[in-house]
Order: C-alpha cells, then sequence, then structure tokens
C-alpha cells in the first residue's frame, strides 16, 4: 500500500511517516495530495496540516456537493465514529440525517452493524429551560425518529457517557461546533484518541486530521488509512467482518 501525507507548519507528520512499516509519500502541496489520489497514484491519502479548506474544496468540486467528515476515536479500550466534527458540518437536521446514513453506510462497508446515538442538547426534563435547548431536543428527537426506520438508533440527549456505556460505534453530535470541543476536549485535554477522520461518501480514502496533532496521533491516522486501503483492496467482491 502506498499512502500520502500532507506536511503543513506541523512536522510531526515527518517522524511518523518513519514509524510505520508501508510507503508514505510526503507532499507540501494540497493540489499534489488530492491530485495523486484522485490518479490513483496512492491507495489512501491523510491531511497531516495541510489546509483542510483548501483540500475539502478540491474535494467538493469533484463531487459535486457537501462533504462530511467522522472522526474514528477511541477512549478507554473503546472505539468509535463520531460526528460531526468539522464546525460548518451538521447545521440542521437534514444535514445530520445525511451524516447518520454515511456513516452508517461506512461501517457497513467495513463488516459492523451501525449501533447509533444520537445526542441533543439537555436531558427529556430539562424542555422548557430555554428555546435553545428545545430545539435541540427536538432536533434530536425528531433525527432518531426517521434514523429508526433503517438503524438501530437511540436518543442519549446530553447524556453522552451513557451512550458509550452501551458500547454504540457511532456518535451524533448536536452539531459541529459542540463536536469540535468534544473532540478536542476528549484528545487534546482528555486521554481519549484519534485515528483520523474518514471522509464520508466518496470513493477515495481521505483522512483527516488535526493540525495539532502529535507524532503518536499522526501514526495513528496513517495505519488507520493503511487499513481500510487494505480493506478496500482485499474487500472489492466481499464485505470483510471486522470490529472497530
Amino acid at each position: 500500500m502506498k499512502i500520502a501525507a500532507g506536511v503543513g507548519e506541523n512536522k510531526n507528520i515527518i517522524e511518523a511517516s518513519k514509524k510505520v512499516d508501508f510507503e508514505v509519500i510526503l507532499t507540501e502541496s494540497e493540489d499534489k495530495l488530492i491530485n495523486m489520489l484522485l490518479n490513483k497514484e496512492v491507495d489512501a491519502a491523510v491531511r497531516g496540516s495541510l489546509s483542510a479548506s483548501k483540500i475539502l474544496s478540491i474535494l467538493k468540486e469533484k463531487y459535486h456537493g457537501k462533504l462530511y467528515r467522522a472522526s474514528f476515536l477511541e477512549t478507554n479500550d473503546q472505539k468509535f465514529l463520531f460526528a460531526p466534527v468539522g464546525i460548518d458540518e451538521g447545521d440542521n437536521p437534514e444535514e445530520k440525517i445525511k451524516i447518520i446514513e454515511l456513516g452508517a453506510e461506512f461501517l457497513s462497508k467495513i463488516g459492523i452493524e451501525p449501533k447509533i446515538a444520537v445526542l441533543s442538547g439537555g436531558r427529556p426534563q430539562d424542555v422548557g429551560r430555554s428555546q435553545k435547548i428545545d430545539d435541540s431536543i427536538a432536533d434530536g428527537e425528531h433525527i432518531t425518529s426517521v434514523a429508526k426506520s433503517k438503524y438501530s438508533v437511540k436518543h442519549y440527549f446530553i447524556l453522552i457517557e451513557n451512550a458509550i456505556k452501551d458500547n454504540v460505534n457511532f456518535i451524533l453530535a448536536p452539531d459541529g461546533i459542540s463536536g469540535n470541543l468534544i473532540f478536542r476536549t476528549l484528545v487534546f485535554l482528555g486521554s481519549g484518541k484519534s485515528h483520523g477522520a474518514v471522509t464520508l461518501g466518496i470513493n477515495e480514502i481521505f483522512i483527516d486530521t488535526s493540525r495539532s496533532q502529535s507524532v503518536e496521533g499522526y501514526i495513528r491516522a496513517l495505519e488507520f488509512s493503511n487499513y481500510l486501503a487494505r480493506l478496500k483492496s482485499r474487500n472489492k467482491n466481499a464485505t470483510i467482518k471486522t470490529t472497530l
């Protein structure tokens, strides 16, 4: 497998590339990174610390629409997808339902039955405390009711800890801003680990990463991209059963 990785201001990706047992092609150009991926010169690409907005704009132009990312996180030996993590993603119920569909499709492709948690901005008894809380809880109820026809999904309200206890494998945050804050709190202040964020709804494997990531974090992202590339190569005609 060949993995392309971007080198921006954070040079930890260079050190990370030396610590994996597969080929990593480094580039300082967003255009070159995506061109290598789209032209199938590499099997997957990792953003590193290059510009997310520039890379996503190139991918959006190819796929004619908005793209969504889901982080592959780990805490207390439990691994799960978490979205939205882009601050401009998941702004309305329609987008969040789309994220659920794409995230569930991704899990199914790698042989995992989706078990989804929907989060919102309060407990059930908090309805009436403010319009913002009421709207968030109402959105959570609506999204859950729509998704229930196709997936195993439960509205956990604000109780993310209960979702983790129930071993869900996909958590949907109330919106991209709160999702980004949860991600940063878990990964940069807590004991959580990030394996990068998979870009949903595209044929290629593109793993987004934080510009603040450590060497160890970039190693995990490179290994995640290589893992998905190997699965894709072996899984052209059949689903590979695996676990997150």
